[in-house]
């Protein structure tokens, strides 16, 4: 047998280059053991022939060797090429003519200078910076010496670009086809001057390169260096127009696969749609239709109602980018902190319509919006209620969408205090649209609780579906009108008239939406009389299907009257009605009046107790009956009933009165002392055998044996997916706190854990399992980020919940969304930090967290100042942070937020030693003020380092919010 040879792998071709050149200009070392520059030998100089054969094989496509070669490489690289062009060395490339030059000499000179405004152009673009591995030294100081070359060599692009730009500009006036040299011309070029012939210097020798397709890629090398140029010079904005419009119509001419250069065309289309929008002309009709270039004009006409306008039709359309919206808003409130008053209402108008889009997109109330309404006028109201009705068409809204805008006013409404204001609100055409007669009524009685003068109007709605029926009307009429009312009297009365005309069908089944479960559908279809069968099936769908829909009045009548009907044959069918109408009555109250805090009835909470504790043989049960009533247990702390009365039978048999049970006795005892955390320990062992894999090992086709992993165990009281679903039941705000611990500790005892997550009460838990290879953590790292998402729509204000989410971006490395909620848990405790944040919530952990996403997000001035809130300050790492040139954030518009004055101190120094005067100047001025002075005492030293704490605080609010 041969053995089989395996296959050479060869390098890249740009990885030939770097070898080459790095092999070329190798220093040497004479006899006296001094560094010599590398020789001008024959070797070197095949070495740099080869790389130039290199970059003509890639037929010198800037695109891919500036992708993979450094700035110092391709420099030397194309420095090689105007060498071996024949470029004299001292020549300014501004002072030769191009057309006057043999071809390949013209196309060096013009490949060098595209570059060289390439090079300047993606300069200017962020970079995130690459976290390196393990400091090694040697590695280090090589890309500290690569950096130092190229910030030095872009030093040099840029005072040339002047230069470069007339060179491209020169370019443009050239009607003739250039050449770029080939493998071939280069191969000639290195033969003795003899034997040339002149063959490189005609215009036949090398690749062709059209004048078209240079004018191509010439005009849009030009128009990125005029957009660049165009932040601090308008007016070239016009050029850059000119230029990338110039290239849109060569590249619609030749189109864009004839052309040699390759153009990203997503990019030109977006430069093309940026110069339309910052230099929109009166007459530039076809720029006006976009929202962008009407919001850029109006910005900077000042004409601030047309923006609004923009934005109420855009909260139909919703093309704007939410990240635009909010960049608008922030400019705004920029222009008015500057101190013009007149944009406070324009600023509040843009916020009300932000928060509307955000209310039917299902995002959370802002921050700012909160803020604004802090004192509410009938002007802000009626803004607002015009926002509402113009963002929602209600013909063609879909329910979720209602449901949104409803659930909005209503507790717009609640968190009001002045009842005319309610009154604005409540009387108004689109909420008596959107809400039902029950949820009006309810709201309505818990105004009147709060004041008995309010009056609100109730005018009741008369039915819809009272549609009179006749004998001649025919079946598929009648069926109609039977899938639509929901009236019991006159569903009875169609169902008579049909069964009249056939006794052939089973009118339960006519319509598919109409689904009653399986226990309860055995025993309804047992009826024998045929129309008793059809009546009591129909009723029970449609009030289950009221009930889902949260249509409560009419499930009510509907169950009302199917009661009444079973009553009178199947005291098995009645029990299954009143367990139904109990969890109706759970529902109705839960989103009625249990919704602002009241208390449930007496009667209701002894109903709930007899259900769970009746023992009636035979009756069909629905699981999600027990459930609802268990979490409305917890939720109403009815947590003595739960561990002291509850019969023990019960506990045994239902997993959800007994997980009820220890939540209960947990919450109990919290906080207590660790003899009294049994019941902790027992609810945690429930909890990790619900989260834990059952391990099964099965013998393959080929004889080995295989490890299979359930994901749902049956090994815990009910399945996680059951768990899950009856958390998302509950809402009492130490209940939910309980579990979100419990989960949190489980997912920080896990053995690969890099970050933990910080919870309440965490240390009445367990701190390790016996069998840890059984508890499937991947699930419950999926249960904490779903049961922190829910517990925020409970209460999107619970800082200790909003931390946990904030951890939990912050362990999966999402840096930016960690600080949004480590900022939102802050502000919603202080005030938006107008208040001292308690030092419970921003620990040290929490800060030094902070301090490392600012860190990683390259924003190293935020790192110092953060650092300061540490209870000992980190200087270490705020000086090792300020020593970073390459900051992500305002820099020294930051230094007015530190009080540390070692920090200032250092950053004087810092600047001195740049040569950074004018920001020497800042960080002097932020040092001399008075309250910073150390003999100051120490309550005005404590008020001005709060006083910076709460500018800082709200002005990260504002960049991450």
């Amino acid at each position: 047998m041969h053995s089989q040879v395996p296959p050479v792998a060869y390098p890249p071709p740009v990885q030939l280059i770097v070898q080459f050149l790095e092999q070329a200009s190798k220093p040497s070392v004479n006899e006296q053991n001094q560094v010599q520059p590398p020789p001008d030998n024959k070797r070197n100089r095949i070495l740099k022939l080869l790389a130039l054969k290199v970059a003509a094989h890639l037929k010198w496509d800037l695109d891919i060797l500036e992708k993979s070669l450094s700035v110092p490489v391709l420099n030397m690289l194309l420095n090689e090429l105007l060498c071996i062009s024949k470029v004299p060395s001292g020549t300014k490339h501004v002072d030769v003519d191009l057309a006057s030059l043999p071809p390949t000499t013209a196309m060096a000179i013009l490949l060098y200078n595209r570059w060289a405004i390439r090079t300047i152009v993606q300069s200017s673009f962020p970079v995130k910076q690459v976290k390196p591995g393990p400091p090694q030294l040697n590695v280090m100081n090589q890309m500290q010496q690569e950096k130092e070359l190229t910030d030095s060599i872009l030093k040099v692009l840029k005072e040339q670009a002047a230069d470069s730009i007339l060179v491209l500009e020169g370019a443009l006036q050239l009607s003739k086809d250039l050449y770029v040299h080939t493998i071939r011309t280069l191969d000639l070029l290195a033969m003795e001057p003899g034997m040339v012939n002149g063959e490189t210097e005609s215009s036949t020798a090398g690749l062709k390169i059209s004048a078209e397709e240079i004018q191509c890629q010439v005009c849009y090398d030009l128009g990125a260096i005029y957009f660049q140029q165009g932040s601090t010079n308008a007016a070239v904005h016009e050029k850059a127009k000119e230029m990338f419009f110039k290239t849109k119509e060569l590249i619609a001419k030749n189109g864009s696969s004839s052309l040699h250069f390759t153009i990203d065309e997503e990019r030109l289309a977006g430069y093309c749609q940026a110069c339309g929008v910052l230099t929109l002309s009166s007459d530039d009709t076809s720029q006006q239709a976009t929202p962008y270039s009407q919001i850029h004009r109006c910005m900077k006409s000042g004409n601030y109602q047309d923006i609004v306008n923009i934005f109420l039709e855009d909260n139909l359309t919703l093309s704007l980018p939410v990240q635009f919206r909010q960049s608008v808003l922030r400019e705004l409130f920029q222009k008015s902190q500057q101190g013009n008053d007149a944009l406070d209402e324009v600023c509040f108008k843009v916020c009300v319509c932000n928060t509307v889009c955000d209310v039917l997109q299902g995002r959370t109330v802002d921050v700012q919006f909160c803020q604004l309404f802090l004192k509410p006028s009938k002007e802000k109201i009626d803004f607002l209620l015009e926002v509402c009705s113009k963002s929602l068409n209600l013909e063609n809204a879909s329910e979720a969408l209602k449901r949104k805008m409803a659930a909005f006013l209503k507790n717009l409404c609640l968190g009001l205090e002045d009842l005319q204001l309610v009154f604005m609100i409540s009387s108004h055409e689109l909420f008596m649209k959107l809400l039902k007669d029950d949820e009006r009524k309810l709201l309505i009685d818990q105004m009147r609780k709060r004041s008995p003068r309010i009056n609100l109007c109730t005018k009741p709605v008369a039915s819809f579906y009272d549609i009179p029926a006749s004998a001649s009307v025919n079946i598929g009429q009648l069926e109609h009108q039977l899938i639509l009312s929901v009236d019991p009297w006159r569903i009875r009365q169609i169902l008579i008239e049909l069964h009249g005309m056939t006794s052939e069908r089973q009118f339960w089944t006519i319509s598919n939406k109409w689904e009653v479960p399986n226990v309860y559908g055995n025993v309804i279809l047992g009826i024998k009389d045929s129309l008793t069968r059809d009546l009591v099936y129909i009723l029970m769908a449609k009030g289950l299907h009221c009930c889902a829909i949260k249509d409560f009045v009419h499930a009510k009548q509907l169950f009302a009257a199917c009661l009444e009907l079973v009553t009178e044959f199947s005291p098995k069918l009645r029990q299954v009605m009143l367990n139904e109408m109990l969890l109706l009555d759970i529902y109705t109250h839960e989103a009625g009046p249990g919704a602002s805090g009241e208390r449930p009835p007496s009667d209701l909470i002894s109903r709930v107790r007899g259900y769970l504790e009746m023992r009636v043989p035979d009756i069909p049960l629905r699981q999600v009956i027990a459930e609802e009533c268990v979490a409305f247990l917890l939720n109403w702390c009815e947590n003595e009933y739960l561990t002291m009365q509850v019969p023990l039978p019960l506990v045994q048999t239902n997993p959800y009165v007994k997980l009820g049970q220890l939540l209960a006795a947990t919450c109990k005892e919290l906080p207590g002392p660790k003899e009294s955390r049994r019941t902790a320990k027992d609810l945690w062992e429930v909890v990790v055998q619900i989260c834990s894999v059952s391990n099964q090992h099965k013998r393959g086709n080929d004889g080995r044996v295989s490890l299979i992993k359930h994901r749902e165990s049956t090994l815990g009281i009910m399945y996680r997916s059951e768990l899950l679903s009856f958390i998302k039941k509950l809402r009492e705000p130490l209940v939910l706190t309980t579990i979100l611990s419990l989960f949190v500790k489980l997912h920080n005892v896990r053995e690969d854990i890099v970050n933990d997550i910080a919870a309440e009460h965490i240390s009445i838990w367990p701190s390790s399992i016996p069998n840890l290879q059984s508890v499937d953590f991947e699930a419950v790292a999926v249960t904490v980020k779903e049961l922190v998402s829910y517990a925020l729509t409970i209460n999107a204000n619970n800082h200790f919940w909003l931390i946990i989410q904030a951890d939990i971006y912050f362990a999966t490395n999402q840096y930016s969304a960690a600080l949004h909620y480590y900022l939102q848990a802050g502000a919603v405790c202080s005030d938006f930090f107008n208040k001292v944040v308690p030092p419970d919530v921003y620990t040290d952990q929490v800060i030094k967290r902070m301090i490392k996403c600012c860190s990683l997000l390259n924003c190293h001035t935020q790192v110092a100042i953060l650092c300061q809130f540490l209870r000992e300050v980190d200087y270490k790492t705020a000086f090792k942070a300020l020593q970073e040139q390459n900051s992500h954030d305002a820099m020294d518009s930051y230094y007015e937020y530190i009080w540390d004055v070692t920090i200032l101190e250092y950053l004087t120094y810092l600047h001195h030693k740049r040569g950074e005067t004018d920001k020497r100047q800042i960080a002097i001025k932020a040092i001399g003020q008075t309250e910073l002075n150390a003999s100051n005492p120490e309550d005005v030293l404590q008020l001005a380092a709060q006083r910076r704490k709460k500018k800082f605080l709200q002005a990260m609010a504002k960049l991450y919010f």
